[in-house]
Order: C-alpha cells, then sequence, then structure tokens
C-alpha cells in the first residue's frame, strides 16, 4: 500500500515548520494492518508521510487509501514504477500541488536515478528532451487533467501508435486521475510534505557518468508484459518512496 503515516519522524531535518492551518483530526486507534504499515515506513523511510498521517483519522480510510495507491504505482503493470512516477509529476505540476510534487519529485529520483529528469518534469516535461514514448504519455495525462471533456479516441491512438497496449492506457489514465484527486485533497487540507523528501536522491553532475546528457540516461528497464487480469498486487508487506 502507498500510505502516509500517523508518525512524526524520529529524525531532526532542521527548525520546525509552522502547523498547517488545517487542523488534523485526531488519529485513530490504529488496527493491526495499518499500524504495521506505518511501522515498516517509519523503518524503511525514517518517516512516516504526512499523506498517510492524514488519513490516520479512519481506519477505513487510511486502508482504501494504501490499497489504491499502492496496486496503481507497485502493482503488476506493462508501465514501469518510473513511468508511473513520471505521470504523478507531470500531474501535480499542472495542478501547482506542493506536497505531490514534492513527495513523487524524490520518489522519481529515486525510480530514475536521474534528478535532472525529475525536475524538469516538474517545471515543464516538454523541456525534459523525452523519447517519444513518455513524451505521448504525458500529453495524454495532461490533456486528461486539463481539459476531461476534450479526449478522443484519437488520444487513445496515440498512445498505442507510440506502443502501449490498451491495458497500459488504462493504467496510465488510472495514474493521472488518482494524482488529480490527491492533488485536490493536498490542496483541500494544506497537506504540507515531509522535510526530507527535499534532500532524497540528489546527485552532484560529477557523480554521474561523463559525456552522457540527461535525455540519453535511461528512465529505468521496460517492465514486463502484464497479465490481461483486471487489478495488480496490493502488496501491504511493500513500502513506497513517495507519499
Amino acid at each position: 500500500m502507498t500510505v502516509e503515516i500517523a508518525s512524526v519522524s524520529r529524525k531532526k531535518a532542521g527548525p520546525k515548520r509552522a502547523k498547517a492551518k488545517t487542523a488534523a483530526r485526531p488519529p485513530a486507534a490504529l488496527e493491526p494492518d495499518n499500524a504495521a504499515y506505518l511501522q515498516k515506513c517509519e523503518e524503511k523511510l525514517g518517516f512516516v508521510p504526512n499523506v498517510l498521517k492524514a488519513y490516520a483519522f479512519d481506519n477505513a480510510k487510511l486502508r482504501a487509501f494504501i490499497l489504491m495507491s499502492d496496486d496503481l504505482m507497485l502493482g503488476d503493470s506493462g508501465l514501469t514504477k518510473a513511468e508511473r512516477e513520471m505521470i504523478a509529476v507531470a500531474v501535480s505540476a499542472v495542478n501547482h500541488c506542493h506536497y505531490c510534487l514534492t513527495s513523487h519529485g524524490a520518489a522519481l529520483r529515486l525510480r530514475s536515478g536521474n534528478p535532472e529528469l525529475s525536475e524538469t518534469i516538474a517545471q515543464n516535461y516538454r523541456a525534459a528532451g523525452l523519447e517519444p514514448r513518455h513524451e505521448a504519455m504525458l500529453d495524454f495525462c495532461v490533456k486528461l487533467t486539463e481539459t476531461p471533456d476534450k479526449m478522443r479516441a484519437a488520444d487513445r491512438d496515440g498512445l498505442r501508435r507510440a506502443g502501449f497496449s490498451d491495458r497500459d492506457i488504462w493504467d496510465i489514465a488510472a495514474v493521472a486521475s488518482f494524482y488529480n484527486m490527491t492533488n485536490r485533497m493536498a490542496a483541500a487540507i494544506d497537506m504540507q510534505p515531509n522535510r526530507e523528501y527535499h534532500h532524497m536522491a540528489r546527485l552532484q553532475p560529477s557523480q554521474q557518468p561523463s559525456g552522457q546528457t540527461n535525455a540519453q540516461r535511461p528512465v529505468a528497464a521496460r517492465a514486463a508484459p502484464r497479465s490481461s487480469a483486471p487489478g495488480g498486487t496490493s502488496g501491504r508487506g511493500r513500502t513506497r518512496r513517495g507519499g
């Protein structure tokens, strides 16, 4: 599941930020599966993502968020995990979502191993030197975000020409739609990103392979074809890096 948790990081990352204007609801007494998931986040990441903390006032809502998020971002798919993070960042850029740009920008840096790519997609994906497949994917997601009433068969055909299957198109649309929802929730309740995200996976140019431009660096290995059965694995034992 992809959850952001109700426990506070034990690491000090500098001065405490002001509390969000929207008061958080009191956390619920976490049921065992939710408590175990947040504990795993604490162990693997060193903190509980604030999005999970936001949902922790209600066990059912927290569980539903984790299951949906982990299925979309970690489950079986023809899209790589890096490609799914690219969608999250591009959609969040359109919506100017501070929380998701910060958390999924960090996740894309981790998944792609390419900090420059992540930063450029957050600013303007058309300037990122993407391969045609990825540009077509993000064009589709941005149109779905900005003008969903104008989606046409031609948009889906464009993805097919770029090499995506109909199941891939479902996953592209599902990830884009999910982050349109989470962007709006984050804005509505003044959700603030964990400070740790800002410092994750940032390499200096001297640490990158010499003579290789940003556009030449692979985003990630292609995913193996997925089965035609709908749905993915939920994997409560896995912990996402992004929120």
